[in-house]
């Protein structure tokens, strides 16, 4: 959520932030909307005021009893439309994006995203990663299509030892910079869940609801870690407060089609470990460097080739200003697919979920969030097994993974 003060005044900044990010909002309206509610609260106070001179000086004169009564009416009729107004502009400004960066590259859609760098050798792969887990017995969709349909996967024998292998890497990793290990919470109210700020566009299509309980599942731990600190002041001496989860997500994957339908690139339940940092505004960058470095310490640690990309206006979303990709070389589709991300979202999360912090003088402001991908691990798996598959249909276990695993190769 923007600040509505920042809206006041730089209201072409605003508009011209809706046009880089594609978000239809009417900012005009916003402005109308905010004008007519000032207009009402200061009338409303003014008609208050009133009516306490009158009740502290007129208990015995009927005519001022009689005007006390006219105005207590007349606070009766306004209330209902400052509250009907209050609740379109709120409904609007929830749907306002943030400000992307001045440095961030303007583009209509993710083709005009730029590539940063390429870090490692790409190689050609003899079978796909779903032929490796079938020969192998790594991965089962079909039985898991029995159990729980379509876009569900068993995975058996050696993968899981691989999956809690990341892990170890990841919390070994981030633990250094002092990142505070967490296992969240899955499920969160419609508040927490929409005070991330996804839900006002296609993302609340990915989101599993709960109606019964007015809950959703989620979609990364990202949200319930965000949430966690709601509603509270944070003390500077704190920040930055750094996070690192691993916890089971959900999502729809409603557009996805083709071939990504097939196999766990694209499945409805996946685990991933996801970092959050609240930082000072002034710190945000630099912790926003700090993300993109640990997901490159941990893809350089594997040894996969991967290309960083920074995220075009378009193809930000509502709450970053600022966005970086990571692709991984998928040899089997002779591309790169994206496996993290990293994204600072200023004060847009933390307004609306009230999250604070005060500062030495004693002044109280709205930290900034920032959250990155340590590992989307089912894709990362699909990126091993085939960065890594032998002639002989075997699989090589990186090297670094195997004092976790005590596995040099599957086989």
């Amino acid at each position: 959520m923007l600040d509505i003060n920042f809206i006041r005044e730089n209201p072409q900044k605003v508009k011209e932030a809706c046009e880089k990010k594609q978000a239809h909002v009417d900012v005009d309206k916003v402005l109308s909307l905010d004008k007519k509610k000032r207009g009402l609260l200061t009338e409303i106070e003014a008609l208050k005021s009133e009516q306490n001179k009158i009740s502290r000086g007129g208990k015995d004169n009927n005519v001022l009893i009689s005007q006390a009564k006219e105005l207590k009416e007349k606070i009766k009729e306004l209330e209902p439309e400052l509250k009907k107004i209050d609740e379109e502009l709120n409904l609007l400004l929830l749907e306002l994006p943030n400000i992307p960066f001045d440095d961030v590259p303007v583009g209509k859609d993710d083709s005009e995203n730029v590539v940063l760098r390429k870090v490692g050798k790409t190689v050609s792969a003899n079978k796909d990663y779903m032929q490796l887990g079938e020969s192998l017995d790594l991965i089962d969709t079909e039985r898991a299509g029995k159990v729980a349909g379509s876009r569900f996967g068993y995975l058996k024998n050696e993968l899981p030892l691989l999956e809690f292998a990341l892990v170890h890497l990841v919390f070994d990793t981030v633990r250094k910079e002092k990142f505070i290990p967490v296992i969240p919470p899955v499920m969160l109210k419609n508040k927490m869940a929409r005070g991330t700020g996804y839900f006002e566009a296609a993302d609340e299509q990915e989101a599993y609801y709960l109606p019964q309980d007015d809950m959703y599942l989620a979609g990364t731990s990202e949200q319930p870690l965000v949430a966690m600190h709601s509603d509270e002041v944070l003390n500077e001496k704190d920040l930055p407060l750094r996070y690192v989860a691993f916890s089971t997500c959900f999502r729809r994957e409603a557009g996805s089609y083709g071939k990504d339908t097939r196999g766990i690139l694209r499945v409805h339940q996946f685990d991933k470990m996801e970092m959050v940092i609240f930082s000072k505004p002034e710190d945000s960058k630099k912790e926003h460097q700090l993300l993109l470095s640990i997901e490159e310490k941990l893809m350089k640690a594997l040894e996969l080739p991967y290309q960083v990309i920074n995220i075009c206006t378009a193809d930000l979303g509502r709450p970053a200003a600022a966005k970086y990709d990571i692709e991984t070389w998928l040899p089997s589709e002779k591309r790169y697919r994206e496996t993290h991300s990293t994204s600072n979202c200023t004060d847009f999360q933390a307004r609306r979920l009230n999250i604070r912090y005060r500062d030495k003088a004693g002044k109280v402001q709205f930290v900034h969030t920032l959250n990155g991908t340590a590992f989307a691990i089912g894709r990362i798996l699909i990126m091993i097994m085939e960065n890594y598959q032998q002639k002989d249909g075997s699989i090589k276990v990186p090297k670094v993974l195997q004092k976790y695993t005590g596995l040099k190769v599957i086989k």
